[in-house]
């Protein structure tokens, strides 16, 4: 009969419990994975498959002791480290969607709403085409399955038990202007070109103020912005691959992976 030591089942529960609350902080908060679109038994199931293949691979964790303080303070630790990588990737989503609210304040669809399924909210139409395109490209270029091969490589780079005084989080925080200046960046074309739009009809308004400019414009504006998107379409891999790299520099430095 084997007989198991409370040393030795601690240690074993340890080993996995650990990693599990990391795997599963990322998986309830990365978008794709993380949104309401996935039902929530799916997403513990997949954290339990990661957590089963990638526990024996990672260095030594510490003993599991459940009435201990620093038991709770490790758990906070993990979940910490797995909502900060989820909500990083949530930026690679949320430039899109902020700048698809700006093209269509621009051309006069910011009232066209939807209401997104994974997010449970109303957000522009023209942003909800934005964020289905960069799912569809996430997924595409196995953006998930870089995104569990820097999960599994921050065991290494971070390990279990580590203090997390030493990551420079300031750093990571001031990087947040980076969302603001990748979305105008991508819009930036569309809003030139409809600013450029809606100042030809302020100087046709001045010229010949017995036209109605609101029954002229608003369609044409509307018209001429579906045009620029159908036009940046054709470039919005190169955005998203640019703004893609960004985002896993700053998943990386996060973890300090290398």
């Amino acid at each position: 009969m084997i007989e198991l030591a409370s040393e030795d089942i601690s240690r074993w529960v340890a080993s996995y419990l650990w990693v599990l609350f990391r795997v599963a902080s990322v998986l309830m908060t990365m978008p794709v994975f993380g949104t309401q679109l996935v039902p929530m038994r799916i997403r513990l199931y997949l954290a339990l498959a990661i957590t089963l293949v990638a526990a024996p691979h990672i260095p030594v964790v510490p003993t599991l002791d459940a009435l201990s303080l620093s038991t709770w303070i490790i758990i906070a630790e993990q979940i910490l480290i797995g909502a900060a990588m989820g909500f990083v990737l949530q930026m690679l989503f949320q430039v899109h969607v902020l700048a698809g609210q700006i093209v269509a304040m621009q051309m006069g669809l910011g009232f066209a709403s939807m209401n997104d399924p994974s997010m449970g909210i109303s957000v522009a139409v023209v942003a909800q085409v934005f964020t289905m395109l960069v799912t569809l490209l996430f997924l595409a270029m196995n953006g998930h399955l870089v995104v569990i091969e820097v999960l599994v490589e921050s065991f290494t780079t971070l390990p279990i038990g580590e203090s997390l005084l030493a990551t420079d989080f300031h750093a990571l925080v001031l990087r947040f202007s980076w969302v603001l200046a990748a979305a105008l960046l991508i819009g930036l074309p569309a809003i030139t070109a409809l600013l450029i739009v809606n100042l030809s009809f302020g100087v046709m308004m001045r010229a010949a103020p017995q036209l109605n400019i609101f029954s002229i414009g608003f369609p044409l504006t509307l018209i001429f912005g579906l045009f620029i998107i159908w036009v940046l379409l054709g470039s919005v891999g190169e955005q998203y691959q640019t703004v893609a790299s960004e985002t896993l520099i700053w998943l990386r430095e996060l973890v300090r992976a290398r």
